[in-house]
């Protein structure tokens, strides 16, 4: 019932910038953790960055000071901002989100149960 789409993925140059959106439809109510992973082929799956009901966020360390998430004005409206573009930012980008979360939300895709199908980003040297 619920599904997640993502948007704004493309082909940039490094040192560009680039906004992801997600949208979430199928819930009347507020996610209680929302989140951005990312996977390039060959690599393991890692988590980005996520943001809980309060809007406290956390970031992996490797995004740190270049990504922000946030949330919007529309319900279960997801962004993520990203600047100063690397070449090892290359992957697929998906969003994800969970209900009725009790424990702190964390960046591991075990504590998400609903995915969307990714948007490709990739970053030219």
């Amino acid at each position: 019932q619920v599904q997640l789409v993502e948007s704004g993925g493309g082909s940039v140059q490094a040192g560009g910038s680039l906004r992801l959106s997600c949208a979430a439809s199928g819930s009347s109510y507020s996610a209680t953790c929302m989140a951005w992973f990312r996977q390039d082929p060959g690599k393991e799956r890692e988590g980005v960055a996520v943001i809980n009901a309060d809007g406290g966020t956390t970031y992996a360390d490797s995004v740190k000071g270049r990504f922000t998430i946030s949330k919007g004005n529309a319900k279960n409206t997801l962004y993520l901002q990203i600047n100063s573009l690397k070449p090892e930012d290359t992957a697929m980008y998906y969003c994800a989100a969970n209900w009725h979360w009790r424990g702190g939300c964390l960046l591991q895709g075990g504590g998400y149960g609903y995915w969307g199908q990714g948007t490709q980003v990739t970053v030219s040297s």
